[in-house]
């Protein structure tokens, strides 16, 4: 066998080692494999403080009262007696309610917001109103809005299923009481007023009717 030809094969030889242990330490791809995880992104994976913990606090209970208050517990068990109820849903109601119940008691227009008042609470604005027009007085109001609402306390009675929220209220309007005259004897209708009030709503959780009503005022 002459040199040259020698010299190929061995050459040949060389080459073929060359892949097989380039073969052994790179491995082989196929086209669909995932490609390998950087070691920070494998650690982050497992890190424990990642996990996702299921249940915990109900943000919308505890983003208005304390998590371990009475109040907190009550409204849990108003949840659990109406599942449907929500914190939230009903401070947005409590809002617009305010405005229509104070302004249809300075306006005098009971009947619309008896749906929302106690028996107890509508005798008291009925007796108010009768007083004003038995001496001749009218009163002008404009509403500008509920400037802070804050929920104060919560109670539930398992034995009959009232829940009763506290709401604290500060809004503004102009209101003024005129005499049969005409003339302004109360209050002012250029200087807006900042009024806070405390009120109690009630409902039986659970019940088809859906309204909750206004059953204490406490300036």
């Amino acid at each position: 066998m002459n040199s040259p030809l020698i010299q190929l094969l061995v050459l040949a030889g060389i080459a073929v080692f060359l892949i097989l242990r380039l073969k052994n330490v790179l491995g082989t791809r196929d086209g669909f494999e995932q490609p390998p995880v950087p070691k920070q992104a494998s650690d982050r994976i497992n890190r424990p403080d990642l996990e996702v913990i299921e249940g915990g606090p109900d943000l919308d209970i505890t983003d208005h009262v304390d998590e371990d208050s009475d109040a907190a517990k009550a409204l849990t068990e108003m949840k659990r007696a109406e599942p449907s109820f929500n914190v939230a849903d009903f401070l947005q109601g409590a809002r617009g309610a305010y405005e229509m119940i104070v302004m249809g008691y300075e306006n005098g227009n009971l009947a619309d917001i008896q749906p929302f008042l106690s028996e107890e609470i509508y005798e008291s604005f009925v007796d108010g109103v009768a007083a004003r027009e038995d001496q001749g007085l009218t009163i002008e109001a404009e509403f500008f809005g509920v400037r802070e609402l804050k929920l104060m306390n919560a109670t539930f009675d398992p034995e009959t299923n009232e829940g009763e929220l506290t709401i604290r209220y500060v809004a503004e309007l102009k209101s003024a009481v005129r005499d049969q005259g005409g003339d302004i004897v109360e209050g002012s209708l250029t200087e807006v007023k900042r009024q806070k009030d405390t009120w109690a709503f009630a409902r039986t959780m659970g019940a088809d009717d859906p309204n909750w009503l206004l059953v204490s005022t406490d300036a």
